[in-house]
């Protein structure tokens, strides 16, 4: 049968695997497969598993309870393996790699930033800041502006926009990276100029979130960051 594979940890882990359910309808009973200093914690993978919420919760829960004990590498949703002895294979064939990355997550999580600002704020401060964009701007306004007039105001203002957007997340990631040991950096979403995750020691998050609002005050309404954390290490595994 299919193996669902929940995280990996160090074999002494406190694991308490009875008090957790896993994915599936009856939710699945846990276990776990080791291999010298390494357990990987999996069950059987269920037919046709999908991301419903109660699933996804199951295996969110596992993680937390996980972390919460001790270092673990957390697997993203929907991770699944032949066999218990495929998933023995990898620990043996990946052992050292495996627990060193252990070590190095160690009492650490993750919390992820994004951040966006106001348009319409952003806008106006570019068309202050430069008179030809301003007197493109107002005779596109007006209604007199030529063909050639309407694309260049349009390639000026969209590469004001991107430098500004690159300075932002620059300046907002090198204040904050002082804080963490390691950063990674994602694609944004849509209408956000900075995506990124920061690993931390357990005992920083507090300073770390005090630092964000921080931030958040300094840069004033017209930024809005959003701080989503503490979450397992999934951008350091």
């Amino acid at each position: 049968m299919p193996t669902y594979l929940y995280a990996i940890t160090k074999a002494d882990h406190p694991l308490h695997l009875d008090t957790l359910k896993g994915v599936g309808e009856p939710a699945a009973p846990l276990r776990s497969v080791a291999f010298k200093t390494l357990a990987a914690v999996v069950s059987d993978a269920p037919e046709g598993l999908r991301a419903k919420r109660r699933d996804v919760l199951a295996h969110q829960g596992v993680l937390e309870q996980l972390l919460a004990e001790g270092a673990a590498l957390p697997m993203r949703f929907g991770i699944v393996g032949p066999s218990d002895d495929a998933v023995l294979t990898a620990l043996r064939e990946q052992h050292d790699p495996y627990a060193q990355r252990l070590e190095e997550l160690d009492c650490c999580i993750e919390y992820n930033l994004k951040a966006s600002r106001d348009e319409d704020d952003l806008l106006r401060e570019i068309v202050s800041g430069s008179e030809r964009i301003r007197k493109l701007n107002e005779l596109t306004r007006n209604g007199s502006a030529a063909h050639e007039d309407r694309m260049a105001l349009g390639e000026l203002i969209a590469g004001e926009v991107s430098a500004r957007e690159e300075e932002a997340n620059r300046a907002l990631t090198s204040r904050l990276a002082a804080s963490a040991l390691r950063v990674s950096p994602a694609d944004p979403p849509k209408g956000s100029f900075l995506n990124i995750s920061f690993l931390l020691k357990r005992d920083d998050a507090p300073a770390f979130s005090e630092a964000v609002h921080g931030e958040a005050e300094r840069l004033g309404d017209a930024y809005h960051l959003k701080l989503n954390g503490p979450l397992p290490p999934y951008s350091f595994v």
